[in-house]
């Protein structure tokens, strides 16, 4: 982690005085509510609760901003490299911090007392009215209903413990079959399947560095692999393969609305950082795989899905290219931040994209700015200009 970030927070008279000054040049309102500053007491409520709110990881904190005005409702001080995720709720965001998962009430801007425990807290995923948290150092599965964060105490809910600790990745289905992958410090190889009385149904491990997982229609869910995609459908796993023999999907974005996941695509196993310009589109009816070159560069930020099951990619020519899943055709791209380059470290900043409904939000880090934008007209709904560059973006997410 890194050991430079700074433990000190803006006060509530600075922060007042530097939402104030730059909503102004953004055109936003004249700043935040008086006594905005973020509380960090659990489960403590202001008068007036955000509204849909975002919330941006910065160096040594987190910012908490109205969802649709953009406004920046105020700051928590954490210490660390943070990242965030939807809860699954229309109050809650997961925080995963040095020392494990915690929970976020954005709408209250504070700190819950709800937290997970555990070295290297990894994924988060939301599928089926259930949230699945994966602890990479431990190996632990955490099940939860998001709906129970709301009562304040840490839900009951399901537990499993992988057979060795491993950066991996677990999603539980409608019905209650859990899959979770496989692997171990050394290597990674594919997943398994157990019932809801934890007896394992299902088992393939023809998934070489296994990572990622998205689920599409009719609840087909996958996981990536080095040479292409793992699907579990209906009871059992088929394996969609890449068109060259290394041909990493690591990242993957999933839509109710489509049987195509949207993937990222890297073909050199050597390389200390990859730029790839073409994005996979996995057919999880077909077991198929299409390969889209949209002629900039990308990260493992920038994929995500429209409310109609589009897919999105935040390229580097600053555009967040909008392309048919069924088709693969780029229908159209929409101008949301500058030209912008990966950085080497994973942990490093760079532009981000959320989606939330008809909304995408994409951070600028280099410039310290955060846009909403209109995903069908592409029109930029509100803008601001924050007090320090954040890093990672997320969001509220109900319904899911």
């Amino acid at each position: 982690m890194n050991t430079s970030i700074r433990n000190r927070s803006l006060t509530a008279t600075a922060l007042a005085l530097a939402t104030a000054a730059v909503l102004t040049a953004c055109g936003g309102q004249s700043g935040a509510p008086a006594g905005a500053e973020a509380r960090t007491t659990p489960d403590a409520t202001p008068a007036d609760a955000v509204k849909d709110p975002v919330v941006a990881t910065y160096d040594g904190g987190l910012y908490i901003l109205d969802g649709e005005s953009l406004d920046l409702a105020g700051s928590i001080e954490l210490p660390g490299f943070n990242r965030v995720n939807p809860a699954g709720d229309d109050q809650h965001v997961v925080v995963s911090t040095d020392s494990g998962f915690r929970v976020l009430n954005a709408t209250g801007q504070a700190l819950t007392g709800i937290e997970y425990p555990g070295a290297k807290p990894g994924h988060v995923v939301r599928h089926a009215g259930k949230t699945v948290l994966f602890t990479d150092g431990t190996g632990k599965v955490e099940v939860f209903d998001p709906a129970d964060l709301s009562g304040g105490k840490k839900p009951e809910g399901r537990t499993y413990t992988s057979a060795e600790a491993h950066h991996g990745v677990a999603i539980e289905l409608s019905d209650g079959r859990l899959l979770s992958t496989l692997g171990n410090e050394e290597k990674r190889t594919g997943a398994l399947v157990l019932d809801k009385n934890d007896k394992e149904t299902a088992r393939n491990e023809n998934c070489p560095g296994v990572h990622g997982e998205a689920a599409a229609a009719g609840e087909a869910v996958a996981v990536g692999c080095e040479d292409g995609v793992l699907i579990y459908k209906d009871g059992r796993f088929t394996k969609a393969e890449a068109p060259d023999d290394y041909g990493r999907i690591g990242n993957q974005a999933g839509s109710e609305q489509s049987p195509v996941l949207l993937g990222d695509y890297k073909t050199d196993p050597d390389a200390e950082l990859e730029r790839p310009t073409r994005v996979s589109l996995i057919d999880t009816a077909t077991a198929k795989i299409r390969l889209v070159d949209l002629g900039t560069s990308y990260s493992f930020r920038s994929l995500a899905r429209g409310p109609h099951g589009e897919a999105l990619v935040l390229g580097t020519d600053g555009a967040v290219h909008v392309i048919d899943p069924g088709t693969g055709k780029v229908e159209k791209k929409i101008d949301a931040v500058g030209r912008w380059q990966e950085p080497l470290d994973w942990q490093q900043p760079r532009p981000t994209l959320f989606v939330r409904d008809h909304t995408a939000y994409v951070s600028d880090p280099a410039e310290r700015t955060l846009h909403a934008i209109d995903i069908e007209s592409g029109k930029k709904l509100a803008s601001v200009t924050l007090p320090k560059s954040t890093n990672e973006l997320s969001g509220v997410v109900a319904g899911h």
